[in-house]
Order: structure tokens, then C-alpha cells, then sequence
């Protein structure tokens, strides 16, 4: 699809193939760090957002360096991106577990991708089958319902690894 886009303004000659792979290796620069750092705000809000209402926390340096332990990003080397101290508007809102939230819906985003990766790209009749599974539907039936009914299985973490960078993509035999 890039290809139709990404032509020379006056030859119409496409993008040589070795720049395209330079700018998608460009594109995943620093996701390590990236994902682990709100990876690690993610769990420590969700440490927060889970203690039982009549908890006490006596030191909340203490209790991050615990929840990062005990979730296993505890790393001085990339730290939350947000810490207890300064993330303030996680308390004054309806924003409970935020953080966690957006890369779940990273996750879904790239695990859908791939569904119109794996059956023939973005045709009528793959956008025609999202409608009708996922949007047409709204909040008649339980989201996750509709999610593995249109993809077929469980959300998986793999394509939004891959589209990072994190981890190899299959190799495919075409």
C-alpha cells in the first residue's frame, strides 16, 4: 500500500525498496525503552488501582519499588515513565489504570492489523466484515465477545511485539 503513495514527484518511480526498510527499521528505534517504560507506569497504576479501599501506605517510594519488583520492570535504567509523586491526574479523574489501558488497545489494534494482513490486506469485503463483527455492533455484546468472534481466537501480544520491533516477524513462504 506504501507503494502507491511513496512515488519520486516526477518520475513516478517507487521509493526504492532498501529506503522503505530503513524507515520501518527507523520506526521501531528506542521501542525497548519506550514499551518498558510505560509498561512499568502501566503496572504501577494498576498496583495503585488494586489495592483493597481500606489499604495503607506508609511509603510510597517503598511500595513502587515493590509493585516494580513484584511485576519484574524494575529497571534503574528505564524508569516509569510517570511516578506516584507527579502522576496527579490518575487520582482526580475517572482515568483508573489509564496507562494500562492504552497498550491494551495497542495490543488489539496490531493483533486486528494482522487479521487483514493474514486474509488479503484492506478489500471491501475484509472492511465489510469488520463492520458488520466490530462496529456495526457497538455495545450490544461484550466487547472481548466480539473481538474473538471477529478475529477468531484471543487477543495475542505477538503483532504489536513485531510492529515494535521487539520480536521477529514469521517467516512467510510465498
Amino acid at each position: 500500500m506504501f507503494a502507491n503513495y511513496a512515488k519520486h514527484y516526477q518520475t513516478g518511480a517507487p521509493m526504492p525498496t532498501e529506503l522503505v526498510a530503513k524507515i520501518n527499521k527507523a520506526g521501531t528505534f528506542g521501542q525497548g525503552f519506550a514499551t518498558t517504560e510505560q509498561l512499568g507506569a502501566s503496572l504501577l497504576d494498576m498496583a495503585w488501582h488494586t489495592l483493597a479501599t481500606d489499604a495503607r501506605i506508609a511509603d510510597v517510594d517503598q511500595f513502587e519499588a515493590d509493585a516494580l519488583h513484584r511485576y519484574r520492570v524494575d529497571y534503574a535504567l528505564v524508569p516509569p515513565r510517570y511516578r506516584t509523586s507527579y502522576f496527579a491526574h490518575i487520582w482526580g479523574s475517572a482515568y483508573a489504570a489509564g496507562y494500562y489501558a492504552y497498550l491494551w488497545t495497542a495490543v488489539l489494534r496490531d493483533d486486528a492489523f494482522y487479521w487483514f494482513k493474514e486474509h488479503g490486506g484492506m478489500t471491501r469485503e475484509n472492511g465489510q466484515r469488520y463492520r458488520d463483527m466490530i462496529l456495526s455492533r457497538g455495545g450490544t455484546l461484550e466487547m472481548d465477545a466480539m473481538y474473538r468472534a471477529f478475529r477468531g481466537r484471543d487477543p495475542s501480544v505477538e503483532p504489536l511485539l513485531i510492529e515494535r520491533g521487539l520480536k521477529a516477524a514469521p517467516k512467510t513462504s510465498k
